[in-house]
């Protein structure tokens, strides 16, 4: 009886972000060319990869249960899991915002905001990448500090969105409808630099 091949818990942590990263490309194509038309076609897009990410989130958990060696920490790897799919969920999330709070057009600077996820996921997918040999990497240690860079310059244009939308919109409606995308956008790139936190506590673990 052939012997069953042994799961590669790193390439399907890598194959997440790499979803993540196509994800965020998704809605940064989605928000430069903001249609209903559009929304319809793209959001498809990001609902099924981050369907592919459920099925890969469950396949790891269910792989663990099993494994009798893993290549780092148990905990650590349903922990990155879990906040790479948080990623993954935020993403999809939004696009439901778009649909479900009727969002006509996009407000000044949502493309900054769209292309900083974009940036803080492609880190995660590259970070992810580089950590199986991270006692040799130099990218690495330079993508973690790049998403977490992502992350405070995200800090100031969700601050100077939120205050622009309180003092400058009078349709009270805008406000409530906006307020919640700006939250969700912040929490995307919340949930990156999570990640990369996480994966740099791998690194200092296992050297």
């Amino acid at each position: 009886m052939a012997r069953r091949k042994q799961y590669d818990f790193l390439d399907a942590m890598a194959h997440l972000t790499k979803n993540a990263a196509a994800a965020a490309e998704v809605l940064v194509q989605l928000v430069k060319n903001y249609s209903a038309e559009n929304l319809i076609t793209e959001a498809e897009k990001i609902h099924d990869l981050e369907k592919e990410g459920d099925k890969i989130v469950t396949e790891l958990t269910n792989e663990l249960y099993d494994a009798f060696i893993t290549p780092i920490d148990r905990e650590d790897i349903l922990i990155i899991a879990e906040r790479i799919d948080d990623i993954l969920d935020g993403i999809n999330a939004l696009t439901y915002l778009f649909e479900n709070l009727a969002i006509t057009k996009m407000r000044p600077q949502t493309d900054e905001f769209a292309q900083l996820v974009l940036v803080a996921a492609n880190g995660v997918h590259t970070a992810m990448l580089e950590f199986p040999k991270f006692k040799h990497s130099k990218t690495l240690k330079k993508m973690i500090d790049e998403v977490n860079r992502v992350e405070s310059e995200s800090d100031r244009l969700y601050s100077k969105l939120k205050k622009g939308l309180f003092t400058e919109e009078t349709d009270l409606l805008e406000i409530i409808k906006w307020k919640d995308v700006y939250d969700r956008f912040e929490q995307i790139v919340n949930a990156s630099e999570a990640a990369v936190d996480i994966i740099d506590g791998m690194v200092i673990k296992n050297t």
